[in-house]
């Protein structure tokens, strides 16, 4: 979890010369009022641009720096992460980036985008746009998650849930795939030259004692083999692609299977935990005659009746142990079937794309030997000369089938590695798992604001609303306010999901002006009432409503402008 402690920040928008300085675990809730221009939304700013470079409104850098000292702008944040200690300092004129951990400073040979992204993907495991999806929501420059497109939306989720390090693993894994594949086809592209060269200087020797006629004759009949060939691989493909086609539909259980055995292996693990623990219990009773709590007998026929009753809850157990091992084989025995009839439709794909290289091999040579019974009359190469060179040819092609084995073994690998790693792996099965949970969140967070509809998300991250009054409702449908309400709600699952996850959990959370406009009183009421549900948060909520909100809050910061400088004027 990331603990966020201390923000502070000097000559930063409107700030002057002296640290600002604001406790982020200080108390539970804070309510930050002030005037307007005061100066209040700044920490949201400086929050920003301290972790990410950027502010939170839209802020061009050079304004960044406060207009009267044009100098010196400085924001410092502390936070921690379990045992560890960090600092961020982020500085213009002079420009500085510099990270802390335990008193010690990033390694500064870097440059400062690679710093940024350690500091992104190592240590807070949070970009930009998550970070203002689960720890800043503004009425102002905060795009809601339902107005993101579907993979802004992703990836948040990815994020969240910490499974973009897949997404970074498949990248690169097709960056690595396309490349191995151009260098197999250029390798095997180098070998059928080599072959026909070889064929052809073959030829080339005997042709010189052969009448040239005869040659040509030889060559028209190669060409037409090819072509059957050829033919031969297009008839071939039609087959592998229908015995693909129905081995497809053959493993359609394929989930359902894995699911079922996971689940059946977990109830094996808890009947045997059982049986070890009615062992235990047994072999106390028969080494013990004295009760050790109050020192009396236990008496025999006590002991024999509890003794007894255990061998009988044993029995029970194991016999459901025997029916569940037969249920257990069963099931791993229909996912082998799966696991080899994977492997057939792997090596039938491999079998065709082999046939269509083949094929264009083929289609190479075609073309070569045409030239050749064209050029043939005019070869007069020295016989000696052919053999040096044939030598050499093949020399070449052995060192092309060594190269060759090794590409194929890697791309074996690969293959694997990217059913495992694509959109429709491991990261869909996690979102999946999850799925549930955020509807189920996200409609509690809902009614604890008194907003009673039934929303869902899908697989693809749309909503699906419904209600009693109204059918099949879209979010852009809603007023502000219950846009809000729902704005609300997934933060607030997205946090207690990334809690669950222990990927992106942090203890801070930031409303700037959420009571001000979309909240009416009823829903300003429900809300501040499920902030007092967040165990472990340290909310900030920034508002104009400072005269109705202060008793609801454990502290207030206010902001004040004197003389042209924001600072803050009071803390209770």
């Amino acid at each position: 979890m990331i603990e966020f402690k201390k923000i502070r920040w000097k000559n930063f928008l409107s700030t002057g010369d002296n640290f600002t300085e604001i406790q982020l675990n200080r108390t539970a809730s804070t309510l930050i009022v002030g005037e307007n221009g005061a100066g209040k939304s700044t920490i949201l700013d400086a929050l920003t641009f301290g972790l990410f470079g950027k502010p939170f409104r839209k802020i061009n850098k050079p304004q960044l720096v406060n207009t009267v000292n044009e100098k010196d702008c400085v924001i410092e944040i502390e936070f921690s992460i379990g045992k560890r200690e960090y600092l961020v300092r982020r500085a213009i004129k002079p420009n500085i980036f510099e990270v802390y951990i335990d008193g010690k400073m990033l390694d500064q040979d870097s440059k400062i985008r690679d710093s940024q992204i350690y500091l992104e993907e190592n240590i807070l495991k949070l970009n930009f746009k998550s970070f203002t999806q689960t720890v800043i929501l503004g009425s102002a420059t905060f795009v809601p998650f339902m107005q993101l497109n579907a993979n802004d939306r992703r990836d948040i989720i990815e994020d969240i849930l910490d499974i973009k390090i897949f997404s970074a693993m498949n990248e690169i894994l097709k960056t690595r795939s396309t490349v191995l594949k151009d260098e197999l086809f250029e390798n095997e592209k180098e070998r059928e030259l080599q072959d026909y060269k070889i064929d052809l200087q073959e030829r080339n020797i005997q042709q010189l004692n052969e009448d040239k006629s005869a040659s040509i004759k030889q060559n028209k009949t190669k060409i037409k083999d090819k072509k059957l060939q050829q033919k031969k691989i297009l008839s071939e493909n039609e087959e592998y692609d229908s015995k693909v086609s129905a081995l497809a539909l053959s493993i359609g259980d394929e989930v359902k299977s894995v699911t079922k055995n996971k689940k059946l292996e977990k109830l094996d693990t808890q009947l045997h935990n059982n049986i070890s623990k009615i062992d235990g219990d047994i072999n106390w009773f028969e080494s013990k005659d004295v009760c050790p709590s109050c020192q009396q007998d236990i008496e025999d026929e006590h002991k024999h009746e509890i003794i007894s009753s255990k061998n009988t809850k044993k029995e029970e157990i194991e016999s459901a142990l025997l029916d569940l091992k037969k249920e257990l084989d069963t099931t791993q025995e229909r996912i082998q079937e799966i696991e080899t009839i994977k492997k057939e439709i792997l090596e039938l794909n491999n079998k065709k794309s082999s046939n269509m290289n083949t094929f264009s091999f083929i289609q190479d040579s075609i073309d070569e030997i045409e030239k050749e019974i064209e050029d043939a009359e005019n070869n007069n190469d020295n016989m000696n000369s052919l053999e040096e060179e044939l030598k050499e040819l093949r020399k070449l092609a052995k060192d092309l089938d060594s190269k060759r084995r090794e590409f194929v073994d890697t791309r074996n690998y690969y293959n694997v590695a990217s059913q495992f790693l694509k959109d429709t792996g491991v990261k869909t099965s996690i979102v999946k798992y999850y799925l549930p949970i955020m509807n189920k969140l996200i409609n509690k967070h809902l009614q604890e604001m008194d907003f009673y509809i039934n929303f869902t998300l899908d697989e693809k991250f749309s909503e699906n609303i419904k209600s009693r009054a109204r059918e099949n409702f879209t979010y852009p449908s809603f007023s502000e306010g219950e846009k809000m309400r729902i704005d609300l709600a997934l933060l607030f699952t997205w946090r207690e999901i990334a809690r669950m996850k222990n990927s992106v959990n942090t203890n801070l959370l930031i409303l700037d002006e959420v009571f001000d406009s979309s909240l009416d009183a009823t829903g300003t009421d429900e809300f501040l009432k499920l902030l007092n549900t967040l165990g472990g948060n340290n909310v900030f909520v920034i508002s104009h409503k400072g005269d109705i909100l202060y008793d609801k809050f454990h502290s207030v910061v206010r902001f004040e402008k004197v003389k042209g400088f924001s600072r803050i004027g009071q803390n209770t």
